[in-house]
């Protein structure tokens, strides 16, 4: 079986993070090698620039920022990402292009064909996409809980994250290797419907 490459969606809250560990240790139980990885980030060069886009007080343009967004992207998945697979490695990645598009395209009014257009370019499409869906509510509580100082894109506001959750939404529903998948329970819940769809998705973890 080759190597795939699965990505967690979604918005602020919604436990991307905690997920794609659960899943990359579940995936290296049942003995298939896997990496975890973040996006915007995951190799040296996107490191620099998810610091600059998450910490920066810089008020970017909705072009600028995607294309400082690809530019990690792109760097991600030359230095990473590829290798990765190409060795016969599980990837398991925390954010993707789809965010661009929810975030820049949907969430700041950047031109979304640009978007899709920039995402051809990089020329690498997951195998499957979790999209955690979680309220704006449950994804306040939930950073609120955390206690830890809120970097620039969870400092914007309630309007701004409910264009966001639509569209994911809207991503989801366009999509087929999309599967949207409720993250408003438990993080043990959550986890044990991840692994449902990827087991049900790509045949693995039975």
């Amino acid at each position: 079986m080759r190597a795939r490459f699965i990505t967690l969606e979604g918005g602020e809250g919604a436990g991307k993070s905690t997920q794609a560990r659960r899943l990359a240790d579940a995936l290296a139980a049942a003995g298939l090698p896997a990496l975890r990885t973040r996006e915007p980030g995951g190799a040296p060069g996107a490191e620099r620039l998810r610091q600059l886009l998450l910490s920066g007080d810089a008020a970017w343009s909705p072009l600028a920022e995607t294309l400082l967004h690809f530019a990690a992207l792109a760097e991600h998945v030359a230095q990473t990402i590829r290798p990765a697979l190409e060795a016969g490695i599980w990837v398991v990645c925390d954010r993707f292009a789809d965010s661009t598009m929810a975030y820049q395209g949907h969430g700041q009014g950047a031109d979304r064909a640009a978007i899709a257009n920039l995402s051809g370019m990089i020329g690498l499409v997951p195998d499957l996409t979790l999209v955690l869906d979680v309220s704006a509510a449950t994804g306040a509580a939930r950073l609120a809980a955390r206690g830890l100082g809120a970097d620039r894109y969870e400092r914007l506001g309630p309007e701004f994250f409910a264009r966001v959750n639509a569209g994911f939404r809207a991503i989801a529903a366009a999509e087929p290797r999309c599967a949207i998948v409720s993250a408003e329970d438990s993080e043990e819940a959550v986890a044990a419907r991840v692994l449902s769809v990827v087991r049900d998705r790509l045949g693995v973890l039975a």
